[in-house]
């Protein structure tokens, strides 16, 4: 599953270059820089900021649709050395209700990789995997599992280029889209699995599902 808003520094060039947008501070999220790492022993002073994710988001397999909800993310990158570094903090999502499966929840966690450094490619790279809970699935009920989890890539939308909401703090908004994702059948969901994977659709190959996003980024100096 390719999924999330990433690579805010490439944002940022872009972003910069744009005319201010005229976002209210009632139209934007609260951010917040908790779960912020801090820089290494050896990071170059000065160069290390926390970037704090607040995005809204659905996935769509083959005809359906389910709303993601809220989804917040951080990480700190700066220099080690004079070369990029770059450290995780936090994906943090609120189980969501699975449409067409009455009392089941989708939750999404990290998987242990990350690349939000951004080029000309892909936006960024994150591991993810997607737990689902209902009364009568194991608690192992999973799309992917931290120990085999779903690489992510994600790309601009060009329905929702980078916008600058604020020069100080710098924030912006802008959209990815993901229309290659695959997603394997689901793992460690018991008897009830196979229900599971037909009433979703899964397994459901690349080019059978997109992944739409909107993001806003704030930047906190460290």
């Amino acid at each position: 599953m390719k999924l999330l808003a990433l690579g805010a520094a490439a944002v940022a060039t872009a972003a910069l270059a744009l005319t201010p947008g005229s976002a209210s501070a009632d139209e934007l999220p609260s951010f917040d820089f908790t779960d912020c790492p801090a820089p290494p022993p050896n990071a170059d002073p000065g160069t290390w900021r926390c970037e704090a994710f607040v995005s809204q988001g659905k996935l769509t397999i083959g005809d359906q649709e389910i709303p993601l909800g809220e989804m917040r993310l951080t990480f700190s990158e700066g220099r080690v050395d004079g070369q990029y570094a770059q450290a995780f903090g936090a994906l943090r999502h609120a189980p969501v209700r699975v449409p067409g499966l009455a009392g089941t929840t989708l939750q999404l966690r990290y998987g242990g990789y990350s690349d939000f450094q951004g080029n000309d490619v892909r936006r960024g790279e994150l591991d993810i995997y997607a737990v689902l809970r209902h009364p009568l699935l194991r608690k192992e009920c999973s799309i992917g599992t931290a120990a085999a989890a779903l690489h992510t890539v994600v790309h601009d939308d060009p329905a929702l280029p980078p916008t600058v909401l604020s020069k100080n703090p710098p924030t912006f908004h802008f959209g990815v889209v993901d229309p290659d994702l695959a997603l394997p059948a689901t793992s460690g969901c018991g008897p009830l699995g196979k229900v599971v994977d037909r009433r979703l659709g899964l397994p459901s190959p690349s080019g059978e599902n997109t992944f739409h996003q909107t993001t806003y980024v704030q930047y906190k100096q460290l």
